[in-house]
């Protein structure tokens, strides 16, 4: 026990330390402008915002015009990463986005993020050319496969196709940088990894991950290493059955579950907007948002520890009930497989 608490506490000191280089490695030039901080994504030479605008949200929201005023601000006020996948709202997330950034030249403002669901070569190219026509633009910037949630995925995307038909997307300047996507296991990504030289890799990143099934322990610091950015996601819990359950709950308050993922070492976090309170709320964070130090993490870490270490609050890692519903088609698994 004295030993994996050794190791722990090193690991937390490096974790801390490689977070406050990013911190250091902040744009304050575009910092200035707007009081949102930027952070390098890996080795890409791009500068995003630590926040950025999740696609699945933002295609829920009911109204519109009040959507397209959600990015619009998001935009005008410095978060210039924007995330979405073809299979948000059956494409929904992607045509109002793409809507939004054909205004008043709001698309040369973001850094655009969109995924491909498809494990096959057929099916890239078609997830592309529509993802493409939806965002109603001619390049992506950053192409993610999406869900890379079971075990034969990371093989099906070699062997199928996908990977091989994204290398020609890129060669033909549709999508300029490719990584993936996952919220089930450390070891499916670690398998990922080897894969190909990728430019991004997005997880889970959060105060619960910590104790169970830990993408910050394991999958992290070897994405770091290979200069990959880190991205991370479900910052409040996740699950859009349960939008924020970790302050639902009280297992922890927006700021902290916003700070302690932003005090990790990673490029930049997915957070859900879904009006224009939650918009200028996540806003503030960012911008008072300062590296927690390693005491006050400790601390935090601590509390929550009664209700993470059995993942009540990630079960998007240990139950498929969560994963989208084209990938379970994918993997031919039904309602019944999948029943809560």
């Amino acid at each position: 026990m004295e030993k994996q608490d050794d190791t722990r506490r090193t690991f937390l000191q490096s974790t801390l330390a490689a977070g406050a280089a990013l911190s250091l490695a902040t744009d304050t030039e575009a910092a200035s402008k707007t009081g949102l901080p930027m952070r390098q994504l890996g080795k890409t030479g791009e500068k995003v915002s630590i926040i950025c605008l999740g696609g699945w949200h933002i295609g829920d929201v009911k109204d519109e015009k009040e959507a397209i005023k959600i990015m619009h601000t998001a935009l005008d006020e410095g978060m210039n990463f924007f995330d979405n996948a073809w299979d948000y709202h059956d494409g929904g997330s992607e045509e109002i986005m793409g809507k939004a950034l054909a205004m008043n030249g709001y698309r040369k403002k973001c850094f655009l993020m969109t995924k491909n669901c498809a494990r096959d070569a057929k099916g890239t190219r078609k997830h592309l050319e529509q993802s493409l026509k939806r965002l109603k633009t001619d390049v992506i910037d950053l192409w993610q496969f999406h869900e890379i949630n079971y075990d034969n995925d990371p093989d099906w995307i070699v062997e199928r196709g996908a990977l091989a038909e994204a290398l020609k997307a890129k060669k033909a300047g549709k999508i300029r940088y490719i990584g993936y996507t996952g919220h089930k296991s450390p070891h499916i990504h670690l398998k990922m990894l080897p894969k190909h030289t990728w430019d991004t890799v997005q997880m889970p990143i959060n105060v619960c991950d910590w104790h169970y099934r830990s993408f910050i322990h394991e999958v992290v610091p070897a994405a770091n290493k290979k200069g990959i950015g880190v991205i991370g996601m479900k910052s409040l819990g996740g699950g859009a059955q349960y939008k924020g359950r970790l302050v639902v709950e009280k297992v922890c308050t927006p700021q902290e579950a916003r700070w302690f993922s932003l005090s990790m070492p990673i490029s930049s976090l997915v957070v859900g907007i879904d009006s224009m309170k939650v918009l200028k709320q996540d806003l503030d964070i960012a911008r008072k948002f300062k590296p927690m130090s390693e005491e006050d993490i400790k601390k935090l870490l601590q509390r929550v520890k009664p209700v993470a270490g059995d993942g009540r609050h990630e079960r998007f890692k240990s139950t498929q009930v969560f994963d989208g519903p084209y990938h379970r088609k994918q993997h031919e698994l039904t309602e019944e497989d999948v029943k809560d």
